[in-house]
């Protein structure tokens, strides 16, 4: 097993360049299920979660080359249906392939989802899209099995306990995408990467309209095309990149970003003192003197996103005053808190609640990932923490972010993999 050895107390300062969206990438790689034609994607990050679902698409009938952050699939036959608990339990995001083996092959055995330990997350949502557009669905013996003689289109209602679902969103765009007559999804989930899986299925033939807004229309029909396709800029990547830079005291510079996605993040980031300059795929972060704390809640997009909040309590940590986070999707998704606690943080956990006390420094430590914006998290205490730190566990990192200690170490940091 591997980790990252850190030695703390440097500043950040250079220029990177931001890799294409994970939570893009996983959903278009099942939506190339869809098509008996080639699509190529451009920009795909070189992930372990990529290189997870490239091998379950594969077994399901898809040949891929992957070069230099370009995939290529073609899917002439869908082989098999299954998708296997030794390839899902991996990586959450292998249900996306539920929508699209429905809306193409009318039938699905697909493996209850694994992926990172952040509370209870549940697919009732995804089950309930698939029926109202007229699939059979049950789980059984821990797995989704669903079958369709016929897709047609239908009012789907998505509203969740915690508001909007991107995951049941998407798999209900997939099994529109090939369903007869119209689809509405209300309330759809609004997020970037929603956006780019419609833009995908419309460049790949599909109709598609109101991405971006609580309304999508789908029309569904079985024509699809070849296509080439631009994956976006990872927006988690570049807020990680971004509290890099305030927490170190540095400046970072990214190339290939798209700022429009991260309001929310470099709004809350200016209120606690970072200097932020944005062009329309060029963003500048900087760090004030004078760090100040701040209220953070977390909100389906365009509210602060759930995959950045333990990266801003890494950076609360060492502000000055009082800060809080109430986490409203994943209220278990504190447990980096611990780990922090371990190199000198003053936090406090109550339900879905942090209060963080800011401290004057961190300490280096051994500490232990236990998912993968907690990795980021421990990195970025770690880059501040006086002395060295120890991040055990960084295969949880591998899954999200390309080449990230390349990326930090050309921006100064003093980091290495290791194996334990």
């Amino acid at each position: 097993m591997q980790c990252f050895v850190i030695e703390g107390g440097k500043k950040l300062s250079g220029e990177i360049r931001i890799s294409g969206a994970k939570n893009s990438a996983l959903p278009i790689i099942a939506a190339s299920l869809l098509s008996d034609k080639r699509v190529e994607l451009e920009n795909t990050p070189d992930l372990v979660d990529i290189r997870t679902m490239i091998e379950l698409v594969k077994q399901l009938g898809t040949e891929v080359t992957f070069h230099r952050n370009t995939l290529t699939l073609h899917t002439p036959k869908i082989k098999r249906v299954d998708a296997p608990y030794d390839i899902v339990r991996k990586m959450r995001a292998s249900y996306y392939v539920l929508g699209a083996l429905i809306a193409r092959a009318k039938k699905a055995k697909v493996s209850m989802p694994g992926g990172c330990a952040i509370g209870p997350r549940p697919i009732d949502l995804h089950i309930k899209g698939l029926d109202v557009l007229g699939a059979d669905v049950e789980i059984k013996d821990g797995f989704i099995n669903a079958r369709a003689r016929k897709l047609k289109g239908a009012a789907v209602d998505l509203q969740g306990p915690k508001g909007t679902s991107v995951g049941a969103t998407i798999n209900t765009m997939f099994a529109a995408a090939r369903a007869s007559g119209i689809t509405t999804i209300t309330p759809a989930a609004c997020e970037p990467e929603v956006v780019d899986v419609a833009d995908f299925l419309n460049a790949m033939g599909c109709t598609i309209s109101g991405q971006g807004t609580h309304t999508i229309t789908i029309r569904g029909h079985d024509y699809v095309r070849a296509v080439r396709y631009r994956i976006i800029p990872d927006r988690i990547e570049s807020g990680t990149f971004a509290v890099a830079a305030v927490i170190t005291r540095g400046k970072i510079t990214m190339r290939g970003c798209n700022p429009a996605h991260m309001t929310s993040v470099l709004d809350k980031l200016g209120e606690i003192g970072a200097k932020v300059n944005r062009s329309v795929s060029k963003l500048t972060i900087s760090s004030s003197r004078t760090l100040r704390p701040a209220n953070i809640f977390v909100a389906p997009y365009p509210g602060f996103p759930t995959d950045m909040q333990a990266q801003l309590m890494a950076l609360l940590s060492i502000v000055p005053g009082t800060g809080t986070i109430k986490e409203t999707i994943f209220p278990n998704r504190f447990m980096q808190a611990v780990e922090l606690m371990r190199m000198g943080a003053d936090i406090t956990i109550e339900g879905d609640s942090a209060v963080i006390n800011g401290v004057k420094r961190l300490s280096g430590a051994r500490v232990m990932a236990s998912d993968l914006r907690a990795s980021a998290a421990l990195v970025l205490a770690g880059l501040v923490a006086k002395g060295k730190t120890t991040v055990s566990r960084i295969y949880h990192l591998d899954r999200g972010y390309d080449r990230f200690e390349r990326k930090l170490g050309k921006l100064g940091a003093r980091i290495k993999r290791v194996n334990e």
